[in-house]
């Protein structure tokens, strides 16, 4: 018989672009709902950011938030023109960066590689709270 259990997470990001790692967040979630063997899920229900798998804090993180700046340049070649100068972009993201991602859980943990993080990615400066809808279906 399968279970489903499902919460959310409230990220504030600030008012820079930033690659937020929530893999402690998701093993806590893991841990609560005493997990074993499944999927857990993330979705961010907005249109300005993503869930990336990646190393962090060897620089990996960083190096994306630069590649999606030069694929994704923040100046007025965008259409979607609210908000900041070259806001368009962070509603490309998605496409790019996509606002899901489900994740193997074995025994309870996340069968992540050894270097793998769950990160909410976020290029929007105007919009600082981010929510994050975590499932488990186990």
């Amino acid at each position: 018989m399968s279970t489903f259990t499902t919460r959310t997470l409230d990220i504030t990001t600030g008012s820079a672009e930033t690659v937020a790692d929530l893999t402690s967040d998701c093993a806590a979630f893991l841990r609560d709902v005493d997990a074993r063997d499944g999927l857990l899920n993330l979705f961010v229900p907005h249109a300005t950011a993503g869930i990336a798998i990646l190393e962090t804090g060897a620089g990996s993180d960083d190096d994306l938030l630069a590649a999606l700046h030069d694929l994704l340049p923040a100046d007025n070649r965008w259409r979607h023109r609210h908000g900041t100068p070259g806001h368009g972009r962070d509603h490309v993201l998605p496409a790019f960066v996509p606002p899901h991602a489900t994740l193997p859980v074995i025994d309870g943990r996340m069968a992540l590689g050894t270097w793998q993080s769950v990160c909410l990615v976020d290029t929007n400066r105007d919009n600082p709270d981010r929510t994050v809808r975590l499932s488990f279906l186990g």
